[in-house]
């Protein structure tokens, strides 16, 4: 007996490294280059709040105009969200996340022809209904990959995209609007900002078509045992929340489910602040007195605290089995740091501090929040659910930048704006604790 279960135990063992293997294998051959490929895609669609510092001089646009155009994108974005997302269900991650980046890339560049507000409105209309399915399709791909309990840390390394894009993209939009502000090649310093930073975007959605693997099954870079131990997880790992799930497997049942529409409204509330921060925080540095250079360093300051935090905030998750708290608080954080903005606006050393902490907060919110979704999401139900909740969130891109700049040209200050922000932070930061924690605390 005392032989059969040392055998036992050793089997258990020899099995869970197995395991753990082929997460550190997958995790090394997904995460670097999808999160270069987010790098740039966060980058395409928010870098106009840099070429705002020259663009809306050059083009006399108003600042309700600019706010309208950075916002517009989002609702080609939302409108396609859903079916982007059944579409990569239906063709696979690679071919159609490849075809997303190149049309977006190139939609990007093209932002250097603009010269018109309709132009402008246009063109980010359609790059929003490229980049549509980009988001709500990784998060889905990575189901594919990781149980739930895996879920957060990848979610962070993957979503630290986001102030990593801020962290070098900041610097480097300053460097790039004050290297061609001499109008080399006859264009200005905004028009160059368009074309090279989205030019990478097509090459890497070709790279995407040759990289990236659909599912486990096709990946040649695990063994025939690594691919078994992985998928056993998952089946295991998709009954568990079969058996806790709320939302039955239709598409239907997806829409009128009044959870589903909850973590929408939580995913709102948070995009409303991060959004704000994206588009405005330039242009709140700028405000301080600093020159456009100057400005891109400053910025890289809250991003920098933010990719930090995101990370660990992910491995606290993982390692507590708990989920509600870790979005939350980060909300909390968020609004405080907003707060402090406004109260001190004339003070840049206060400001900073805030706009750390505000970035901080709603950027590890961001990427904590999607534990909760995908815990309880069947799989049957994961992808309309997940772009469902992905596009209304994402209305607050629409409505968070149109609602600053507005704010602003009728106050000439942003103050109001970020109480009106904090308020709805602190709406979605109740709202998480009403979600179970028995649905999602694995």
């Amino acid at each position: 007996m005392g032989n059969s279960n040392t055998t036992a135990a050793a089997t258990t063992t020899a099995a869970g490294a197995v395991l753990e293997g082929a997460y550190k294998k997958a995790t090394w051959h997904l995460i670097p280059f999808i999160f270069v490929c987010y790098f740039f895609n966060y980058l395409d669609r928010v870098n106009v709040g840099f070429a705002k510092l020259e663009m809306m001089d050059a083009l006399n646009l108003s600042n309700t105009v600019y706010g309208l155009g950075a916002g517009i994108f989002f609702i080609g974005y939302v409108l396609s969200g859903v079916p982007s997302n059944l579409i990569l269900h239906k063709l696979g991650a690679r071919r159609w996340i490849a075809a997303m980046m190149i049309m977006w890339g190139a939609l990007s560049a093209a932002m250097l022809f603009v010269t018109t507000p309709t132009s402008f409105y246009v063109l980010r209309f359609f790059t929003g209904v490229a980049e549509a399915g980009f988001f709500p399709g990784m998060v889905l791909y990575f189901t594919h990959w990781f149980p739930s309990q895996k879920r957060g840390q990848v979610m962070a390394l993957f979503m630290s995209a986001i102030p990593i894009s801020g962290l070098i993209g900041g610097p480097l939009s300053g460097w790039m609007l004050a290297h061609f502000s001499a109008g080399q090649g006859g264009m200005a310093g905004w028009q160059w900002l368009f074309l090279l930073q989205g030019l990478p975007t097509v090459l890497l959605g070709v790279a995407v078509y040759f990289y990236l693997n659909d599912g486990i099954a096709q990946a040649k870079w695990l063994s025939t045992e690594e691919k078994g131990a992985m998928q056993r997880a998952l089946d295991d790992d998709e009954k568990q929340r079969q058996a806790t799930s709320t939302v039955g497997q239709s598409i239907g049942d997806v829409l009128k489910n009044g959870s589903v529409w909850m973590l929408g409204v939580i995913y709102f509330s948070i995009q409303m602040g991060v959004y704000a921060i994206n588009f405005w925080l330039p242009s709140i540095i700028k405000s301080l007195g600093y020159d456009t250079q100057t400005v891109g360093w400053l910025s890289a300051i809250p991003y920098l605290f933010a990719a930090v935090f995101m990370v660990w905030a992910g491995r606290s998750a993982d390692k507590h089995r708990e989920r509600r708290w870790h979005v939350s608080a980060p909300m909390l954080m968020g609004l405080l740091g907003l707060m402090m903005a406004a109260n001190f606006s004339t003070n840049p050393l206060v400001v900073m501090v805030g706009l750390s902490m505000a970035t901080m907060g709603a950027l590890a919110a961001l990427s904590m929040f999607w534990s909760l979704p995908a815990a309880f999401l069947g799989s049957a139900a994961a992808a309309a659910g997940l772009a469902l909740i992905n596009s209304l969130g994402q209305i607050a891109g629409f409505v968070s930048p149109f609602l600053v700049g507005w704010i602003k040209d009728a106050t000439q200050s942003t103050d109001a704006a970020l109480y009106v922000l904090s308020a709805v932070m602190l709406l979605g930061a109740l709202l998480v604790l009403r979600v179970p924690a028995k649905l999602v605390n694995r």
